[in-house]
């Protein structure tokens, strides 16, 4: 009978205590490891990385009831100002151009007008944490000098006064995003030949069509038409919340399809009380659409009703810890907060360019190609 060896004599990796020193190994590699950052730690790290892109601050329209502001030292009117951005980590803002329902017309493109022209006064009275953005490549500037990027959008369909040559006009002012609903060549039944033309020279032009509270056949028929990725502004899960602005799953698949973004806003109404009810919204829309197209909203400014732990846009730090502690990983994240827009952006931009070479601008009115103006 051979003699029998000491573990100590036997070479690593061939059994006894060098085998039990790699199972103990394995074992430990199951574990958390001693000191690993805390969900808290690692929000605030990719933050600083991949910073907050809002897409959906009512700030403006805000501002504009105000006799007085000043954002850099704050103010309990609002839920934004720059402290509360700089502690959430923003990086970027969706500055809504959305009007009460009962502004049309003539009044509509003037009290647009006044937003845009309050937007730029407010920018320029806080150059040191505000800087216009038009671009995708304009806002990475922005961030790379330490300021927080403004984009103009979305403006109310309604301020285009069922014309393209005012679309240009907007365009030319910084307008980026347009809703698509609340006109007459947008409804129920979908887009209408003006609608679709109204579309293309979005395309054209690299302004964003914004589905939120559209008509699932104007969606579907934007999808269609559009070369651009589409946007929904401020729209979460209907299958978890039967909210009417809210996506269901059908259209959240086909937004995945053509690589639109889908911006879930924090707002009690739309997702919940909580904290935790918007982490479950994302959850959802990531599962449903992707994570290349679930961003967030704020809401923030908006008259709208806010989850408990998202009081104010210096809370976005937390929403993060929530997703990573859900098992997020830190890519699907920096999508989440950061990347989808800058993708967006650049596609709307990309795009723009290749129709600008095919395509002269549009001259078309409603009267010649509707009629009466009526969707089909």
């Amino acid at each position: 009978m051979a003699d029998l060896q000491d573990d100590e004599d036997l070479p690593l990796g061939t059994g006894g205590a060098g085998a039990r020193a790699e199972e103990q190994a394995d074992a430990q590699a199951e574990q958390p490891r001693p000191g690993a950052p805390e969900p808290a730690e690692r929000a605030r790290a990719l933050l600083t990385e991949h910073p907050v892109a809002d897409g959906h601050s009512g700030l403006p329209w805000a501002l504009s009831r105000l006799t007085w502001y000043d954002l850099e030292l704050g103010d309990t009117a609002l839920q934004t100002d720059l402290p509360r951005l700089r502690e959430g980590a923003v990086g970027a803002m969706f500055w809504s151009l959305r009007l009460p329902q009962a502004y049309e017309g003539n009044r509509a493109v003037s009290a647009t007008l006044a937003l845009i022209d309050l937007a730029e006064t407010v920018v320029r009275a806080h150059p040191e944490g505000l800087r216009l953005a038009h671009t995708a490549s304009h806002t990475a500037d922005a961030r790379a000098h330490g300021r927080i990027a403004c984009l103009l959008g979305p403006a109310a369909a309604t301020a285009i006064d069922d014309c393209l040559g005012t679309l240009r006009a907007l365009h030319k002012l910084g307008v980026r995003s347009l809703t698509m609903s609340g006109t007459r060549w947008a409804g129920e039944a979908g887009l209408s030949r003006f609608g679709e033309e109204v579309v293309r020279e979005m395309n054209r032009l690299g302004v964003l069509a914004d589905l939120s509270g559209s008509s699932a056949a104007t969606v579907r028929h934007t999808l269609a038409v559009s070369k651009a990725p589409v946007l929904f502004s401020r729209s979460a899960a209907h299958a978890l919340t039967p909210h009417p602005d809210n996506v269901p799953d059908d259209l959240l698949a086909a937004l995945r399809e053509g690589g639109g973004l889908c911006l879930v806003p924090c707002t009690a109404a739309q997702t919940g009380p909580a904290l935790r009810d918007v982490a479950d919204h994302l959850d959802h829309v990531r599962r449903v659409a992707g994570p290349e197209c679930v961003g967030i909203s704020g809401m923030y400014d908006t008259e709208s009703a806010l989850p408990d732990g998202l009081q104010d846009t210096s809370r976005y730090p937390q929403l993060i810890a929530e997703l990573l502690d859900r098992g997020w990983s830190d890519t699907d994240v920096s999508l989440l907060t950061w990347g989808n827009v800058q993708r967006v952006l650049r596609e709307a931009d990309f795009t723009a360019k290749a129709a600008q070479i095919r395509r002269a601008p549009s001259t078309a009115t409603l009267d010649r190609l509707d009629g009466d103006g009526a969707a089909p």
